[in-house]
């Protein structure tokens, strides 16, 4: 990390250049930072000399906030220093070339790799000569070479947007600069583990969150992901329980009911209440478990979309998963922010406008400040996802883990996958139900067309949470929490311990971050280690916003998903 990066140049001496460039010409000029425009910068240079130490101040980086007509040099000249001071803290700091799994180069047939709308063949490995077709634009970032990439002649679905791996930032970390590890590997434990869950989960879909207790379907799972060597998720001395099972691993996933808070409480939208009712598919409408409807899947076919119910509320996971089948970006949290806007008392305690006489905050510190950023921060976060998915990990999909188990099991080619994976009860009864080994699918879709690792709703919930802990006070209790009855046609008092906003906006970074597991969409650890790439992005972000404000103003603290309190005030991030 303290490395510097190659391309570290002193952006106030930057050559002086005329137009504009594209990204292509400033990577090929080797200006890795940023161009200015000459227009007026000798002017704007002159103003700004000196006037580092201004911004170093705490909490007024631009002395005296000069007004545009009274100054109009001075305050450009603050503006771009500004700026040029956020840059240079992300040059000096940048994040080196990652690491994968190994699993591209370990395999001649691309097995382990994510290969959806090409051409496959009967057991729906993919054509070679297609995918070094992908890789080969994915090398080079030429929109050319995308648009000669071979896509499977009787498929529909177009790859999802991979250029977008490429995208600059003006705001926060550059999309290409969030740390991840590795993503488990094709053969690992760990792998089979979180498949293990995946079957678990394509199984358990119907079963109501409120009767985890006492289900035997959640029993024997427990009992047989136990069994697994490197059982994943959250564990009490060692182990998956009736409390932790399928939950999340952040603070506060394993306090109250399953679903978030903000998954239950009515929306105040504007001059109306939005009561959290959403269209679900029928229990039992599962997809994909035959080897043609599997294979056609694999090849970008996009069959019928699905059939749904009246509204109800979310109690149990083919209800969530649906939820995030076709929710927007950030939709889970935009509905959070205008919960927690609704509740009287729930801003954080730093913001200056709690202890103001005279004025309330508004485009600053309030509802349109919190709005824009939740919404900027789940497309900054998207941009950092796809990076990792298309320029490093490009991991497989767990339908497609699936056939290959399915291939494996009946014979047809032995790909090296653990025994116990097999040997797992949840793969048995599938087969049992529908005489193959394939993973029941909520979608008749199956996965998106994007790679698997992270999980693109697990980056936007680790952003968008950040950002909703950094304004909101964390430690206060939500008033009047609830919990869906198994039906999901009304809502129960919670009469349990109490749920703080803190706790609740992690479980809804988890509920929507893992609820695409649900699907059969995603294995754990993306959405685990999305988390932490939407952190960093949010983290990034506000360290930017945090240096414009001209209030008084003490910094945001938040805890992080891993329980660490840290504060951000000018730009600095610190122990809290």
């Amino acid at each position: 990390m303290s490395e510097k990066h190659p391309l570290h140049a002193d952006l106030e001496t930057a050559p002086r250049q005329t137009g504009s460039l594209s990204r292509r010409d400033v990577i090929k000029a080797g200006a890795g930072a940023a161009v200015v425009s000459s227009v007026g910068l000798s002017t704007i240079a002159q103003a700004a000399n000196g006037s580092e130490a201004a911004i170093s101040s705490h909490n007024r980086p631009l002395t005296g906030h000069p007004i545009l007509g009274d100054n109009p040099a001075r305050r450009s000249a603050d503006a771009f220093r500004l700026r040029v001071s956020a840059a240079r803290s992300y040059l000096q700091n940048f994040i080196g070339p990652l690491r994968n799994n190994g699993d591209e180069g370990r395999y001649a047939d691309f097995r382990a790799s994510y290969s959806k709308g090409l051409p496959h063949n009967a057991v729906g490995e993919v054509d070679p000569t297609a995918y070094r077709a992908m890789l080969k634009a994915l090398a080079s970032g030429r929109s050319s070479d995308f648009e000669a990439i071979p896509l499977a002649p009787e498929g529909q679905r177009k790859l999802a947007n991979p250029q977008a791996a490429y995208k600059f930032e003006l705001t926060g970390r550059d999309s290409q600069a969030t740390f991840i590890r590795p993503a488990p590997s094709f053969t690992s434990r760990e792998t089979a583990a979180e498949m293990g869950e995946v079957y678990w989960k394509a199984l358990a879909r119907d079963v109501p969150f409120i009767e985890y207790d006492s289900d035997p379907l959640i029993a024997t799972a427990i009992t047989d992901l136990n069994a697994f060597s490197a059982t994943v998720g959250p564990k009490v001395a060692g182990q998956v329980t009736t409390d932790t099972i399928f939950r999340g691993e952040t603070p506060g996933d394993l306090t109250g009911p399953y679903l978030s808070q903000f998954l239950w409480q009515p929306i105040p939208f504007g001059n109306s209440t939005l009561v959290q009712r959403y269209e679900t598919p029928a229990p039992g409408d599962d997809f994909m478990t035959d080897p043609a409807s599997w294979l056609a899947v694999q090849r970008g076919v996009a069959p019928p979309p699905l059939s749904k119910g009246n509204p109800r509320y979310i109690s149990d996971a083919r209800a969530l998963g649906e939820f995030v089948h076709l929710d927007f970006t950030y939709q889970a949290y935009q509905s959070a922010a205008l919960i927690l806007l609704g509740i009287p008392g729930s801003l954080d305690p730093a913001n200056p406008y709690t202890t103001s006489a005279t004025q309330g905050g508004f485009i600053s510190f309030g509802g349109a400040d919190i709005l824009d950023l939740v919404a900027k921060a789940g497309n900054l976060a998207l941009t950092g996802a796809w990076y990792h998915k298309w320029l490093v990990h490009r991991r497989l999909r767990p339908e497609a883990y699936a056939g290959r188990l399915h291939f494996q099991l009946t014979g047809a080619k032995n790909y090296g996958l653990p025994i116990e994976i097999g040997a797992s009860e949840a793969v048995d009864r599938v087969f049992s139900r529908y005489g193959s080994y394939f993973l029941p699918m909520a979608f008749p879709e199956g996965s998106p067309t994007h790679p698997a690792y992270p999980a693109g709703h697990a980056t936007i919930s680790g952003a968008c949470a950040t950002v909703l802990k950094a304004f909101f006070d964390e430690d206060r209790a939500i008033p009047n929490p609830v919990q869906a009855d198994a039906t999901g046609d009304s809502l129960l008092p919670w009469n349990g311990a109490p749920l703080t906003i803190g706790g609740e906006i992690n479980k809804l970074a988890s509920n929507i971050a893992l609820g695409r597991d649900w699907a059969g969409v995603h294995y754990r650890s993306d959405g685990v280690d999305g988390l932490l790439v939407g952190e960093q992005q949010a983290i990034g972000l506000l360290s930017d916003y945090s240096r414009t404000y001209n209030e008084d103003f003490d910094g945001f603290t938040l805890t992080q998903f891993d329980g660490t309190r840290i504060r951000i005030v000018n730009g600095e991030v610190s122990p809290a």
